[in-house]
């Protein structure tokens, strides 16, 4: 039985969603209205974040200096404080920088990540989701930002999320299976993933996924964790799974470039040299290859 993953990068911060008040309009006014309530701006997913000696931290500003734009409410903190995300321009503020989620996502502390990730995949919802999908009609934002409204038809339509698999494939020759999309660099390589199709379990997603792309069957199949993928709103849903005898990967389709086993001496000496990159510390992948290797490796690239 395998462990869960310990560590997920877009997947932490203990901030309370509030979902009880997102339509208690005079709770909302309230809080907007406090001096202590403190706001994230996001433009087109990025946002304004300032180094520290710890690492960057995201530029929250005060309701009155946030811009006109879509508001949504984050959540409440231990200190009874309020944070809402606002979809507006980035305000000028001396000493800042732009940044988006994949890039500082893993280097973010915990509250300043989940803050992120929320504000990042509803502003991303709310942008392609603007008219009804029934009649056609302009939808408004409803319920603090966490729901669209028709007001032709009365219909109420929530926040979509694409569940995808991501899955590690090892064998019992203790080697892991990478592959190389056909868009990427040679030296670019991860585990595969795909979308977890209607009428399909997680389970019986991965084994097909796993079939489709590199024609290999497989057992033992074994959650290990889950994390947010607002880019732009999968939920991602990590897992291990065995490739039972000898079996090699063979192409049969358009979406893998190359596959290829490695034994864990193969993959330290190919992260080493730079002949492979892995994905950053951001992404559920990294931690399902670090955890099958059993420690950090070195080189990542980001996308």
């Amino acid at each position: 039985m395998e462990t869960p993953l310990e560590w997920l990068a877009l997947a932490r911060g203990g901030l309370d969603r509030a979902a009880e008040r997102r339509t208690d309009d005079a709770w909302l006014a309230g809080r907007w209205a406090d001096p202590r309530t403190r706001v994230l701006v996001v433009e087109r997913g990025q946002a304004l974040i300032r180094s520290t000696g710890d690492g960057p931290e995201l530029i929250l500003v005060g309701p009155d200096d946030a811009p006109e734009g879509d508001r949504y409410l984050l959540g409440v903190d231990d200190e009874d404080v309020a944070y809402f995300a606002v979809s507006g321009a980035l305000p000028a503020i001396e000493g800042s920088d732009t940044a988006d989620l994949r890039r500082i996502g893993a280097a973010l502390g915990d509250r300043d990540s989940t803050l992120f990730t929320q504000a990042v995949a509803l502003q991303n919802w709310h942008g392609t989701h603007t008219h009804c999908p029934r009649c056609g009609a302009p939808t408004d934002i409803a319920k603090a930002g966490h729901t669209r409204l028709c007001p032709a038809d009365g219909s109420e339509h929530f926040p979509r999320l694409d569940p995808a698999v991501i899955m590690l494939v090892h064998d019992d020759r203790d080697r892991v299976l990478l592959g190389r999309a056909p868009t990427w660099p040679e030296h670019m390589m991860s585990i595969l993933a795909g979308f977890v199709e209607p009428g399909e379990s997680l389970e019986q997603s991965v084994a097909r996924e796993v079939r489709e792309e590199v024609g290999m069957t497989v057992d033992r199949i074994a959650y290990l964790g889950s994390q947010p993928w607002p880019l732009p709103q999968s939920l991602m849903l990590g897992f291990f799974c065995r490739a039972p005898g000898d079996q090699e990967p063979a192409l049969e389709s358009d979406e893998i470039a190359e596959a290829r086993w490695f034994t864990r001496e193969e993959l330290r000496t190919a992260t080493e040299d730079g002949s492979v990159m892995i994905p950053g510390r951001v992404s559920i992948a990294r931690q399902l290859i670090e955890r099958w290797y059993g420690g950090p490796l070195r080189g990542s690239w980001r996308r």
